[in-house]
């Protein structure tokens, strides 16, 4: 296709990117409003928001498998369509159970849309540059998405009933299914078996369990129930990897692991969400219940940080091109580590803007490991597998932030309770609430307390910091050593690996 096509394409590409990223902001402000008209009650409303990325996480590698044998357009369109019929369902569910089985369809077709759109790019884009670029114009729109969804969102709630938070996918889903067919090619694997079921079956009862299990520790600490989903979920995945093995044509090619660029790739990306997820849940809280700035206050002092990761993203092919995509990641997850040692030295009472600049290095930093990463995953495997790479780097980046959730949360939470230090005329009730979150301790209305808790509070977020920054560093350490093969991607020429070369040559 010619480039002015490929181009056009992307644009098009773009849309339902952009619709992911908007939509669970917007959604997280309509959430008070939905509760209330609908009766949902605690459980209700975190099925309503979570059975959303459950399916997500759980149907990735089944669509990115499927795309590659019926085709990744028309897997894209069906995706569209059925994401545009469960949006107008959820704008006028009457009832929680109708909400969740909407939601839990919007999930199926969103694991449609991420794996389709980058398997895409890479047969749209057969130039390495241009398909660089690509991925990080694509990987823009997704930031660009959550940088103007709360500000978006909250325009639209304050007119509109809070179902209007879901149409917001219908115009981009129209959009898409008539441009699709005209602007986008037809891509798949020509020579892919049929689909195995039953390794659709394993894959799900791995992911799901396992994803299950991280939003429960991070909510509630380890606990009974979560440790049985997570060793559910492990030996299950163990069932699973054993058949893959077995199979001629498996649902993942684990293969695809025994390549440098891939393995390395996924690694990092997994380990950088991790550590961006955790501290970046415990930065927004900070704005808002120490700094004491309202929603939109926080929202907008942290769009600064969505836009300095688009610039850094479109900026990290350009570096590419001129040094190793090692270097670049490299060097991008040392500044992290730099604006994460900032970090360390925040206090209760430091304003707010301290927080700003070391977050601020610390986007820019890790926009270039997301950036090439996934380009690399893309890029590194044979054109027929596109879509089975693309599901994998956006599985490594689901569980990298539920993974982060879950253990730098846990981490921070544990920092708060040890170091909690408050008032000696305490109540034993108030102690309690303030023990169990600094937002108990705000429901109080102790300002002894309170003050007590946001002292705690920023020497969790202080301590996750730290760890991440040491994780960041022994990362930049990995990228070179495991990385350091692969050229420059102004260059034409490919990383070539046997299938049975080992990941740390």
């Amino acid at each position: 296709m010619t480039d002015r096509c490929a181009w056009t394409g992307l644009a098009v590409l773009a849309l339902p990117t952009l619709l992911l990223s908007l939509d669970m902001s917007v959604l997280y402000l309509a959430l008070p409003a939905m509760s209330a008209d609908l009766d949902l009650g605690p459980t209700e409303q975190l099925w309503a928001m979570d059975v959303y990325g459950f399916m997500i996480a759980g149907f990735l590698v089944t669509m990115g498998t499927l795309g590659d044998r019926i085709g990744r357009r028309r897997l894209l369109l069906v995706g569209g369509a059925a994401f545009a019929v469960a949006s107008v369902v959820a704008a006028f569910a009457d009832s929680a159970a109708t909400l969740i089985a909407a939601r839990a369809v919007l999930g199926v077709a969103g694991a449609t849309l991420m794996p389709s759109t980058l398997a895409l790019i890479s047969s749209m884009f057969p130039d390495p540059r241009a398909r660089a670029t690509a991925i990080s114009i694509w990987m823009s729109c997704f930031m660009g998405g959550m940088t103007v969804g709360p500000l978006a969102g909250g325009l639209l709630l304050e007119a509109f009933w809070w179902g209007a938070a879901f149409l917001l996918g219908v115009p981009v889903m129209v959009v898409l299914l008539i441009a699709g067919p005209l602007l986008l090619p037809e891509a798949r694997d020509e020579v892919a078996g049929r689909l195995d079921l039953a390794s659709v079956a394993l894959s799900l009862a791995t992911v799901l369990p396992v994803v299950y299990a991280l939003k429960e520790f991070a909510t509630a600490g380890p606990h009974a129930a979560g440790l049985v989903a997570l060793g559910v979920g492990l030996v299950v995945g163990v069932v699973f990897v054993r058949r893959q093995l077995r199979l001629d044509d498996p649902l993942l090619d684990l293969r695809l692991f025994r390549r440098r660029a891939v393995a390395g790739a996924l690694g990092l990306n997994l380990a950088g969400g991790v550590v961006m997820a955790g501290t970046f849940l415990l930065a927004t809280q900070w704005f808002q219940l120490v700094a004491g700035l309202s929603v939109l206050e926080a929202g907008l002092v942290l769009a600064p940080l969505q836009l300095a990761m688009i610039v850094a993203t479109l900026a990290a092919p350009r570096f590419a091109g001129r040094f190793r995509p090692a270097h670049v990641i490299a060097g991008g997850l040392l500044l992290g580590a730099l604006g994460l040692t900032v970090l360390t030295g925040l206090a209760a009472d430091s304003s707010p803007w301290l927080l700003v600049g070391a977050f601020l290095l610390t986007s820019m930093g890790v926009a270039a490991p997301a950036a090439l990463g996934t380009d690399l995953v893309v890029g590194s495997v044979p054109p027929e597998k596109a879509g089975s790479a693309g599901a994998l780097s956006e599985t490594s980046g689901e569980m990298g932030i539920a993974l982060g959730v879950a253990t730098l949360g846990s981490l921070a939470a544990v920092v708060y309770r040890s170091t909690l230090t408050l008032p000696g005329t305490t109540s034993t009730p108030t102690a309690d609430a303030a023990r169990q979150s600094i937002e108990g301790a705000a429901r109080t209305g102790d300002p002894g307390v309170l003050a007590a808790a946001q002292t705690a509070f920023t020497t969790g977020l202080a301590t996750t910091a730290g760890v991440g920054a040491t994780v960041f560093a022994v990362l930049a350490v990995v990228a070179v050593r495991v990385l350091r093969a692969v050229p420059p991607i102004a260059s034409t020429e490919r990383e070539t690996v046997r299938d049975d070369e080992p990941v740390a040559a």
